[in-house]
């Protein structure tokens, strides 16, 4: 058994479709009709006015900090993937890392005020591993010391909090379309807001200023995503809810086979409609997390540590000490969950984690 993460590929006849519609169109860059046609499907099944496909996740983090205008100090969580301060960093702006909550894994919005000082401009949360934010909490934060919200929601397309869009929180959100996400173009992201305004100056932000009469009006980039990438996610977007739906019963299989003390998983807040997108499992220390992944590598198993070490840790940004995110971060790994996987492999994992603590505790 190979145990890798596998990406979720489209039937190959469907996405020839597209690409004879490339074909046939003549284009392949510059806001094609592709793009225009998935933005408006994802729009829709999202339940968010304004959506502009990206490059990247990395580029909506930058032209988010760009369109509204931050300079100074961007307070963020230091459980997350490195894109998230160097996003930050890049814009000529200062992460600064706020402790998590130890049950959600995300931003602790009790710690945040602690941390505000006069060059404070933003927050960005991160919903880790699509598990969201405490919304409410930093809101009235937001709003008491006149900050502005971005959320990176790259882990968390299609969750909701009380049947509401996880992207509808906060003046701008950010998520990823990389491959191995649970929606993809291959590669790609997109920027989202409610907020006209913002809206506007991100169309023009992510293609090089340029407003709708062709005139340069503002410092721009180019950071516009391609129809072959718009084919990719239009022939993956009708397999959504199936995607899902087979991620959430490979999750209760996880579950019931792992239903044993030792192992810990991050807590989701009330009302959440998840997308499980991942399965992240906490260890008691991370002695015992190495002893289980050796064994699952030495049977072709391949879990990951996405956000190892924590980013308070990374010399190339400010010590800063984030106690519990440094811990968790050593403790935490997501097992294989993609399409493909079968409830023998999800058997075999569960039997090598559990003999393994059994052989620890004797």
């Amino acid at each position: 058994m190979n145990n890798k993460e596998k990406i979720f590929l489209p039937n190959f006849k469907k996405y020839n479709g597209y690409l004879r519609k490339i074909w046939h169109n003549g284009q392949i860059a510059n806001n094609g009709p592709l793009v225009r046609e998935l933005e408006d499907k994802l729009r829709g099944y999202l339940g968010v006015k304004h959506l502009f496909l990206v490059n990247n996740g990395t580029t909506a983090l930058q032209l988010a900090i760009k369109a509204l205008d931050l300079q100074g100090e961007i307070i963020t969580s230091p459980l997350s993937f490195v894109a998230t301060p160097s996003a930050i960093s890049w814009q000529g702006c200062k992460p600064v890392f706020v402790d998590i909550d130890e049950k959600r894994l995300t931003i602790d919005p009790k710690k945040i005020i602690a941390k505000i000082t006069p060059k404070t401009e933003a927050i960005i949360p991160v919903h880790i591993f699509g598990y969201p934010c405490k919304a409410k909490g930093i809101s009235e934060i937001a709003k008491k010391f006149k900050l502005k919200v971005i959320y990176d929601g790259s882990h968390a397309f299609g969750v909701k909090c009380k049947g509401k869009s996880i992207f509808d929180f906060g003046d701008i959100s950010t998520v990823s379309f990389n491959e191995t996400k649970l929606f993809h173009t291959a590669e790609g992201g997109a920027i989202i807001t409610n907020d006209d305004e913002i809206a506007e100056k991100i169309k023009q932000l992510r293609y090089f200023g340029l407003s709708e009469e062709r005139k340069f009006v503002s410092l721009g980039i180019n950071a516009k995503n391609s129809e072959l990438n718009a084919a990719m996610g239009l022939a993956i977007f009708p397999e959504i809810k199936k995607i899902i739906k087979k991620k959430k019963n490979l999750k209760r299989s996880y579950d019931k086979l792992l239903s044993i003390a030792g192992i810990k998983k991050p807590e989701l807040l009330n009302n959440t409609e998840y997308n499980f997108a991942y399965y992240p499992v906490i260890f008691p220390s991370e002695e015992t997390l190495l002893k289980v992944l050796g064994q699952l590598q030495k049977n072709n198993i391949f879990p990951e540590r996405f956000f190892y070490p924590a980013l308070s840790r990374l010399s190339f940004f400010e010590r800063q000490n984030c106690p519990i995110a440094e811990d968790l971060a050593e403790r935490i790994i997501c097992l294989p969950l993609y399409y493909s996987l079968t409830q023998k492999n999800i058997q075999e994992i569960c039997r090598i984690i559990k003999a393994e603590l059994l052989d620890e505790r004797k």
